[in-house]
């Protein structure tokens, strides 16, 4: 079984990403992260490029990491200038880590090009910074930048890096496809040959403009390399780099690479999630292994199969990546789906008649604009409705809401905004409650209302708060008389969950959205009103 370290860059390549900016303590604790993820190498950044990064290196010495080395990234010396009087070189030594990566140029046309210096000038400037880091003691990867765009025009000089770096003494050669636009059988080809030239450990790092930076690296361990480069959730540069999220387990569980242990591996998805989380982005759901729609089933067939046997639309068990199966209803789905959602949930499993008046509805409702895929907790109450003995927590009367707009002459630098206000009627139990409410906008007013009557009756239902209010648009044509579909994701501080709602009219889609928000939530809590 071949052996492969994992070397991780997300601190500082997948920080190149666009609107991606992590606080020296995001770093911290994403590096604490990797360490147990089973990552051997972090890389942190690049001292002396920028404060944020030497103040990472510092802090860093106290970080209490089990596993994982931490990594410094520079580059070379400058063309025409010593080593000890390189800035760069120098932050390095300052940055105290034990192992630092370097990048030099592989491709003679950015030698001559970019760094406007003579081949020969490049290859000094390889051997000269790796031999002063070793004399400084210190453990060097060297990254050979552009090194499969260098090999394809002048594989000669490419590869003539790659022994200048191993002479050197560099601990491991990192072959790079920096533009990220090499194919699978480019990369074994470069790599063999590379392997030829030199008996160092190489590695691989890969970008993924072409969609190929996982092929890529996979196809170089296949190749030889025994250190993959990359980052969580595949971030960085332009389209991004090698998301060890789909390396990890590929070389785990397709091609037998014991890279991290089982354990470290039911981690994944969470720690995939934490990334994003401390990165500010939303979680992609399509991500491979550890998105939340990487197993997720939506067609009735699938589904029907799934119950029968686990693996028959699955290429992994998802809970070995942390993960878990998920039946999205929909228009398309069976009566598999919806004993499948009915398990999953705990609930009573529905009888024939009532599962196929569920499905009768949900085609209706889909064909009216709602839709389930992303507002679960809707389709959640349908189950809860189903049962005989189900009680709403509480049912609407009626409600009106108001706008007014006053007219007046503009003023420069003043602008009154609307007025907006809700009246609510509505039954808890026996009781019926009449209540109005201001708010920012029609919608707000109407949840304010809502939440007035009911938190007599609920108390805990402060908790709860609208996080996110979507609307779409169904049938651009039609203009202002168009079909709505109004997606809320409300949040009690532990729990997320998403309902929808579909009209000609934007106020009942939220109004339906909403109630189903907070019906979902108080049914969840038990749904007993306080006498």
């Amino acid at each position: 079984m071949p052996i492969v370290q994992l070397y991780d860059t997300t601190l500082r390549d997948g920080a190149q990403q666009e609107g991606i900016s992590f606080s020296v303590e995001d770093k911290l604790k994403i590096a604490q992260k990797l360490d147990e993820l089973g990552v051997e190498f972090i890389e942190g950044g690049w001292p002396g490029s920028n404060p944020k990064d030497t103040q990472f290196f510092s802090r860093a010495k106290d970080l209490n990491l089990s596993h994982a080395v931490l990594v410094a990234f520079g580059s070379t010396r400058r063309p025409n200038c010593s080593v000890e009087d390189d800035a760069n070189l120098q932050a390095l030594l300052e940055a105290g880590t034990s192992v630092v990566t370097i990048v030099g140029k592989a491709w003679d046309k950015q030698v001559t090009q970019v760094l406007e210096t003579t081949l020969e000038e490049n290859l000094g400037m390889v051997s000269d910074s790796i031999n002063y880091l070793k004399s400084k003691g210190l453990r060097v990867f060297f990254d050979a930048e552009h090194f499969f765009d260098g090999y394809n025009t002048n594989a000669e000089y490419a590869l003539k890096v790659v022994g200048s770096a191993a002479k050197a003494g560099a601990e491991c050669i990192i072959l790079c496809d920096t533009n990220g636009g090499t194919l699978p059988q480019q990369v074994v080809g470069a790599v063999k040959a590379a392997r030829k030239a030199t008996s160092v450990p190489l590695g691989i790092h890969a970008h993924n403009d072409g969609e190929l930076a996982v092929a890529n690296s996979l196809a170089a361990v296949e190749a030889g390399v025994t250190q993959v480069q990359g980052t969580i959730n595949g971030y960085g540069e332009r389209c991004g780099n090698a998301n060890l999220c789909s390396i990890v387990p590929n070389l785990k569980l397709k091609m037998g690479v014991d890279c991290v242990t089982e354990e470290q591996l039911s981690m994944l998805s969470s720690i995939s999630r934490y990334v994003s989380e401390l990165a500010n982005l939303p979680h992609p759901g399509s991500l491979p292994y550890v998105g939340a729609s990487a197993f997720a089933h939506k067609g009735g067939l699938h589904v029907a199969g799934l119950t029968r046997w686990q693996d028959s639309y699955q290429h992994v068990n998802p809970s070995l990546v942390g993960n878990q199966p998920n039946v999205i209803v929909s228009e398309l789905s069976g009566k598999a789906s919806i004993i499948y959602k009915a398990k999953q949930k705990g609930l009573p499993l529905p009888g024939d008649k009532e599962i196929q008046d569920i499905l009768r509805q949900i085609k209706l409702l889909e064909s009216q604009g709602f839709q389930y895929d992303s507002a679960e907790a809707s389709f959640d109450l349908m189950l809860h409705r189903v049962q005989p003995d189900y009680r709403p927590p509480f049912e609407l009367v009626d409600f009106m809401v108001v706008v007014e707009k006053r007219r007046r002459l503009p003023t420069i630098g003043s602008q009154e905004e609307p007025l907006s206000e809700a009246t609510i009627k509505v039954k808890v139990d026996d009781r019926i409650v009449h209540t109005a409410a201001e708010g920012d906008g029609p919608v707000n007013a109407l949840d304010q209302a809502l939440r007035k009557a009911l938190v007599q009756f609920y108390p805990h239902l402060t908790a709860v708060e609208l996080t996110d209010y979507k609307v779409r648009i169904l049938e651009e044509t039609a203009g202002t008389a168009s079909q709505v579909r109004v997606l809320i994701e409300s949040s009690d501080g532990k729990e997320r969950w998403r309902t929808v709602g579909s009209s000609t009219n934007i106020i009942e889609a939220s109004w339906l959205a909403l109630a189903d928000s907070i019906e979902y939530w108080l049914i969840k809590q038990g749904g007993k009103a306080k006498s």
